[in-house]
């Protein structure tokens, strides 16, 4: 099977439609994230204290591992 040869103008032009279906997609993360982070910041303060109530990670500073607090 000879192989496939393509012009390099059609190799500009594939790369270009790849580098902005990944721009695209990377936008649409982007605002997703930040919608939540809005979302979030934007939440009650009775949620914020329930937030605050769940265990979370920290490191000890004696030791260095993390913890439940």
């Amino acid at each position: 099977m000879p192989p496939i040869v393509l012009p390099a103008f059609l190799k500009v032009v594939l790369g270009a439609f790849g580098a902005a279906a990944a721009l695209h997609w990377a936008m649409k993360e982007i605002r997703r994230v930040n919608d939540e982070l809005d979302r979030v910041r934007a939440a009650s303060p009775a949620e914020a204290g329930a937030r605050q109530a769940l265990p979370t990670l920290r490191r000890d500073p004696r030791t260095g591992d993390w913890r439940l607090r």
